[in-house]
């Protein structure tokens, strides 16, 4: 019983950090796009911080992986939005090789197959690859790098064998 509870100690402890480190990524990201008038969040970015504060060590959380993903699934989008338009078969295939393209490009970040669909059912600009998707996904980054420096949780980020 006592080993359970020492485990349910260390569970909320890493519940609590990756909650709060998500919530401050969140806040900085909002209030900066307040300060800047300058859009700096999109709804993908909610689940990239699942990633960078729940499980940093993983794979799809490495910086590349964060920023690459989002860039390059964003640019599938903009493609197809250029060619097509938001129907059923150009979501389907901007999805389709957003996940193609991070696969083989070895970035592969399951919240950025969600941007093909943010991008064409938004009717997204160019711009948008700057702001929010370059700008917003590397300030993730920055701040899931300090946030796991300063509260000592793990390290991040973490060197891929």
């Amino acid at each position: 019983m006592r080993r359970w509870l020492r485990s349910l100690d260390g569970r909320f402890k890493n519940a609590v950090l990756a909650g709060t480190g998500g919530a401050f990524a969140i806040f900085v990201l909002a209030s900066m796009s307040g300060l800047s008038e300058l859009p700096l969040l999109m709804a993908p970015f909610g689940a990239s911080c699942v990633l960078l504060f729940a499980a940093p060590a993983s794979p799809f959380s490495q910086p590349a992986n964060v920023i690459g993903g989002h860039v390059v699934s964003t640019l599938i989008g903009m493609l197809a939005l250029q060619v097509s338009g938001p129907d059923p078969w150009t979501l389907a295939a901007a999805t389709a090789l957003a996940i193609a393209l991070m696969v083989l490009l070895k970035i592969v970040h399951p919240p950025a197959g969600a941007d093909p669909l943010v991008v064409l059912l938004g009717h997204e600009n160019t711009w948008f690859l700057l702001f929010p998707v370059l700008s917003g996904s590397a300030a993730l980054v920055l701040m899931a790098v300090l946030y796991h420096r300063l509260s000592r949780s793990t390290s991040y980020p973490c060197r891929q064998t």
